[in-house]
């Protein structure tokens, strides 16, 4: 994989230590059954394999509901999933909105070629977390205008959960502060995008509906979805992480018959790359960057 990677990052004069560095609260483990945040856990089905990733505290709180009262720890939810197919474990994710994935459970997604050279104009930041901002970021270091819109009433967590991957991925953006609960300020969010090339989001489509965005009402953009499992279709109601959705497209080692994590939330940083490289191929309309079909296109090319 880093050969690959060395390859595909050539455009932007990067390295892949540096595309995939991270700092998190607590420090970094190595990968295993747990991710190396801690947050993720490889649960042992009847069939298989799935991937749950507690790293909102709120989804903390589902978990009786998920082991229909048996407990409210991982020894619960292992011993939960031991009794359970992993089609059985999928819908329970999707039921209670959890992070919930069976591993290579998805299809490989199509990757644009490297060395495009259709640099945008204007790019809009709307996203969150690690694979939106880095997709925005090298189109900054390619040569756009990045403008990147800050909810007041939301703000992104990763400046102080990871300051140094948000100086690495957000530094040469212009930071625009919008309280997007407020119609003034999703008026001035439309007004930005009014004269912009792209925009880049990482939030589902409900809720950028409700902002008033929708790609059919914003035709003249190149509209950058970063999502789990997909901007349309079923996946698109189903949530999810870098790890989860690594584990989704099968991006994981193998000892025996059980899975171990491979880095730190893979699915994010390969998303961003690719979605930015898209991007530069030219592509147009909605491009629908779901991390975990990146992440199983990486698992196909691993050799």
């Amino acid at each position: 994989m880093i050969e690959l990677l060395t390859t595909r990052l050539a455009r932007f004069g990067s390295t892949p230590a540096e595309l995939l560095e991270r700092d998190a609260p607590g420090g970094l483990d190595l990968p295993g059954l747990a991710s190396a945040n801690r947050h993720c856990r490889l649960l042992r089905c009847a069939d298989g394999w799935a991937a749950l990733n507690l790293a909102r505290p709120d989804d903390l709180d589902l978990i009786p509901a998920l082991t229909g009262g048996a407990g409210d720890d991982w020894p619960a939810v292992e011993q939960w999933a031991s009794g359970q197919g992993t089609a059985a474990v999928r819908r329970a994710g999707l039921e209670l909105q959890l992070p919930l994935a069976v591993v290579g459970e998805a299809a490989p997604q199509t990757l644009a070629p490297a060395g495009g050279a259709n640099v945008p104009r204007k790019v809009v930041d709307l996203s969150a977390l690690w694979a939106g901002p880095l997709c925005a970021g090298l189109l900054a270091q390619a040569g756009a205008r990045v403008v990147r819109i800050v909810s007041t009433g939301r703000p992104d967590p990763t400046p102080h959960s990871s300051p140094r991957l948000d100086a690495r991925i957000n530094s040469g953006k212009e930071l625009r502060e919008l309280d997007l609960r407020d119609p003034a300020g999703r008026a001035a969010l439309l007004a930005e995008l009014a004269d912009a090339d792209v925009l880049v989001t990482s939030a589902r489509p409900a809720a950028l509906t409700r902002l008033g965005l929708e790609p059919a009402r914003l035709p003249h953009l190149a509209w950058v979805a970063i999502t789990a499992h997909g901007f349309t279709g079923p996946g698109a109601l189903r949530v999810g992480f870098g790890d989860d959705c690594a584990a989704a497209g099968g991006l994981v080692d193998w000892q025996g018959d059980e899975p171990r994590f491979r880095g730190d939330a893979l699915a994010d940083p390969l998303t961003g790359l690719e979605a930015a490289l898209a991007v530069l191929a030219g592509r147009t309309g909605l491009i629908d960057m779901a991390m975990a079909r990146i992440a199983a296109a990486y698992a196909g090319r691993r050799g």
